[in-house]
């Protein structure tokens, strides 16, 4: 038999992830009975069995797995080409979506007024996404591209155009001792409980937004864990715990009760432009040459 059809391959990648015919056949809108025969037609092609079915579960089989771990990437880079030959078809028109963590700083709204101007057929759209859940947005394709805090490490994400490298500070109560200090060291925290992000932010994230240790080695205290920034500075100012921010977000988060105290010997925090890598438009690309324009860029991401 010849090479296999789409809908073949797309029946059984779908049944590779759910491992449930009836899922697979929802996701893909036909019915279970045709991922069935999909799945026969396309082991009929290969010449043995991908899937085992029991009367409780499904699983690949060791030839299944080797053509699933082989096949996605391609199909990733297949559905990845047609969606960049469709929007090079119509330009770069229609609907971007950026998201951003906190508040949209003056270099990207300087680079969105300047993609404005480059492309007029495209509207933009700013959303905000959860500051406990930085990738997920992207993940669920409720928006294109996103601005967020550094580090990002997921497989599936592509970083762009790195920005905005600024000094930490640390966010305490105007009751706490540190409020009276004119700067703290990164050894210092080891004496303030820093409070944390909960949710679905992956625990490299988390660890980089209130580390567990000094560059010392000393413990730093574990304080109460937050979804949102605004939940994390109601509690510094009830003196519960300390959060790093960087300079500009204490800046704009400004109030009388709390005091952002300078802090040395941590790592700059960063911005940076990240999108999908199986779902990369023309779109997501002229929005970051417009973030490269605007004069946000520095030189490479922080390692």
């Amino acid at each position: 038999m010849g090479s296999p059809e789409i809908r073949e391959v797309e029946a059984f990648l779908a049944l590779a992830e759910e491992l449930h015919f009836r899922r697979a056949g929802e996701r893909l809108h036909i019915s279970q009975s045709r991922i069935s025969q999909l799945l026969r037609t396309m082991e009929s092609r290969v010449g043995a069995r991908l899937v085992e079915r029991t009367s409780r579960r499904v699983r690949l089989t060791p030839l299944g797995e080797m053509l699933f771990a082989d096949l996605r990437p391609a199909y990733n880079s297949l559905q990845t080409a047609l969606d960049t030959a469709r929007t090079t078809a119509r330009g770069v028109g229609g609907l971007l979506r950026i998201g951003f963590q906190g508040t949209v700083n003056d270099h990207v709204m300087k680079a969105i007024a300047l993609f404005q101007n480059r492309h007029p057929e495209c509207t933009t759209e700013i959303v905000e996404i959860p500051f406990s859940d930085p990738f997920g947005p992207l993940q669920r394709h409720e928006v294109d591209t996103a601005v967020v805090l550094l580090p990002v490490e997921e497989d599936d994400l592509v970083l762009g155009q790195v920005f905005s490298k600024q000094p930490q500070a640390l966010a305490v109560s105007v009751h706490h001792r540190f409020a009276s200090h004119a700067s703290l060291t990164a050894e210092d925290l080891a004496e303030c409980p820093l409070i944390s992000v909960r949710g679905a932010a992956p625990e490299y994230w988390r660890r980089a937004q209130a580390p567990s240790l000094t560059p010392g080695d000393r413990v730093i205290p574990a304080g109460p864990l937050v979804s949102t920034l605004q939940e994390g500075l109601a509690l510094v100012a009830a003196d519960r715990g300390a959060m790093l921010l960087c300079h500009p977000t204490a800046e704009y988060y400004g109030r009388r009760d709390i005091i952002f105290v300078p802090l040395t010997g941590l790592e700059d925090s960063f911005l940076g432009l990240v999108w999908r890598r199986s779902h990369e438009t023309a779109r997501v690309r002229a929005f970051s040459q417009a973030l490269a324009a605007a004069g946000a860029t520095i030189d490479g991401p922080p390692h």
